[in-house]
């Protein structure tokens, strides 16, 4: 099997796709950046990919350029970084090449993403394709020429039911809108359904049987022999076996092919490295035996002391709701129902707006209204019922935290090795003024899997917003530093962590990376905050006046939201002050 590595062309068109997108448009010198960094990689200069050249040759900045007090660089490269995640997650989710920034540096990394797949493997294109024939796009001839063999045909019998499926996902969402409004008596109460099922998040069938709760299936396959590979498969054994969001097969797959499930089945291949002592890992479809992506680990990234770490970033780059794993299932039309509330309910923390939290709800609410078993239907609902609650959603009506509270404990009832419910509960806590209670629960789903940096984040994140910066700051930095791609919240505690401990550079480029989000009145203050102490004037006066007609409640007394959202004390005083200084009203 050839080893799943970019080539050269396939980057620089992934690259010139990027920086016509519309994720890219609005920002020329994340524009500027990310083909300098590209092209100097591609060139062989990666040694030159320091702070201080960047400045120059990107930025302008002369000879006496100072790296401790201009943050010019590092600012610039956490938006960069936001911005590729976004890019991949929306407009390039189909590249066939995937672009990062990995945190602590300026080298950039490239994998294999093969989610779109050639549109050769598709009979019933084909068929269209002789009645208007057109030119293949660029990126299904690079993904056909990158990846790992090429899947046996679609059968064209699934494309032939497409719409009788549809079909079928209309009368089951009827059903669920006839019973809600009938008062069935399930869990949840209704409210009024919106008349599309778009706009309900039902864009998918959810078949409200056994297998509306079906996980991807994923298997490891060791190739390599040796010290460092039997720790890499142990350490990924470890990991696999703590993610909610798959089921974690611990047996060989070969000769137990399942056509039934092998569409949502993948297998992480250990294999031998291209240099001595490096082993690289592939994570695989078992249905088409395309690499979804690849990394490559030196004897040094197998070391025990920094193996987890490696494995860490791979596992959360690949296993949550917006990693490869459920990209593949989404593009390949073969999520069912839990996976499809996954995917909403990830596309609300990556947009988070009335629109995309009520379709993430109503799905997730579908299932739990059908009897779900899962642990991960309560443990998100407990999350967004928090959400609704702190940022006056009109769905669902009539939200509280009680609510939040009982899906929270109905969460961990069903699933009391759940790291999601334990964070779930975590979060409930935190909101109801219950520090110590907050921190265990978030301490637990960290200790139940160290491997997902989205719950050592959480953790870290907890500690923050207790009050103990010194102690959550470095764990929630750790993460983000691991992790080369991350959600937006991540940035806003490292920013509270760092503003706290006096860390004004880092704090600046903390609030740097909330730019894209306008819908959260405390990121804006963030931003402010941040832009008043880079003397950035003109961004200051720019979001003043956004703050004061998007959250003019907010701007008016910024201090009660902070008291709503039960922030520490201490950090309700530097915040108004801060925002005081920057000029919002008279912030009290």
């Amino acid at each position: 099997m050839q080893h799943a590595t970019p080539a050269a062309p396939a980057v620089r068109e992934t690259l010139e796709r990027l920086l016509a997108s519309e994720t890219f448009g609005r920002s020329e010198r994340a524009r500027k950046l990310i083909r300098y960094l590209v092209e100097r990689e591609q060139a062989g200069e990666a040694d030159r990919l320091k702070g201080f050249s960047i400045a120059m040759d990107v930025f302008g900045k002369d000879g006496d350029f100072d790296p401790s007090t201009d943050a010019v660089v590092r600012v610039q490269a956490g938006r960069l970084r936001e911005l590729l995640q976004q890019y991949f997650a929306n407009e390039g989710i189909a590249e066939p090449v995937r672009i990062a920034i990995p945190r602590g540096g300026y080298v950039p990394a490239y994998e294999l993403n093969a989610i779109r797949l050639p549109e050769a493997a598709k009979p019933a294109e084909q068929t269209e394709a002789a009645v208007a024939p057109s030119e293949p796009a660029d990126g299904a001839i690079a993904a056909a020429a990158l990846l790992a063999p090429a899947a046996a045909p679609v059968p064209s019998v699934a494309r032939h039911l497409g719409f009788f499926w549809m079909a079928i996902a209309l009368v089951i969402a009827m059903l669920g809108v006839l019973i809600l409004r009938q008062g069935s008596g399930a869990l949840l109460a209704g409210g009024d359904v919106p008349a599309t099922l778009e706009t309900a998040g039902l864009t998918s069938n959810i078949a409200l049987s056994a297998t509306a709760e079906t996980l991807p299936l994923v298997y490891i396959d060791t190739k390599a022999d040796g010290a460092d590979a039997s720790r890499v498969a142990a350490s990924l054994r470890a990991g696999l076996s703590g993610f909610d969001t798959i089921d974690f097969i611990g047996r060989d797959t070969i000769n137990r092919h399942d056509a039934a499930n092998d569409a949502t089945s993948f297998i992480f291949d250990i294999l031998p490295g291209p240099s001595a002592g490096d082993i690289t890992i592939e994570l695989q479809s078992v249905a088409s035996g395309r690499v979804l992506l690849s990394r490559n680990l030196t004897p040094t990234d197998s070391a025990p002391a920094a193996v987890e770490d490696r494995v860490a970033d791979m596992l959360s780059s690949a296993l949550p709701a917006s990693g490869t794993i459920y990209n593949y299932i989404e593009q390949t039309g073969t999520p069912n129902g839990l996976t499809q509330c996954l995917l909403l309910n990830d596309k609300y923390y990556l947009d988070q707006n009335a629109r995309t939290h009520e379709a993430a709800y109503r799905c997730l609410e579908t299932l739990a209204n059908s009897g779900a078993k899962s642990s991960l239907v309560y443990s998100e609902l407990a999350s967004l019922q928090v959400e609704a609650v702190s940022d006056h959603y009109v769905y669902p009506p009539n939200a509280t935290i009680e609510k939040a509270v009982e899906f929270a404990h109905r969460a961990v009832q069903m699933g009391p090795t759940s790291p999601y419910a334990h964070r779930a509960y975590g979060y409930v806590s935190s909101r109801l003024g219950n520090t110590d209670e907050a921190i265990r629960w978030m301490r637990k789903a960290y200790e139940l899997n160290p491997y997902d940096l989205g719950m050592a984040a959480a953790y870290g994140y907890g500690l923050i917003f207790a009050g103990r910066y010194a102690e959550g700051t470095p764990i929630l930095a750790h993460a983000a530093e691991t992790f080369s791609g991350h959600s937006t919240w991540w940035d806003y505690g490292l920013f509270v962590g760092d503003f706290m401990l006096g860390d004004m550079n880092k704090a600046i480029a903390a609030s740097m990376a909330l730019r894209t989000t306008a819908t959260k009145s405390h990121y804006l203050a963030a931003r402010l905050i941040g832009a008043k102490a880079a003397g950035q004037d003109q961004l200051v006066a720019t979001l003043l006046d956004e703050l004061n007609t998007k959250f003019p409640k907010f701007a008016a007394d910024p201090r009660a939201t902070f008291v709503e959202r039960k922030y520490p004390a201490d950090l309700t005083e530097r915040l108004v002050g801060a925002l005081r200084a920057a000029g919002l009203g008279n912030a009290s």
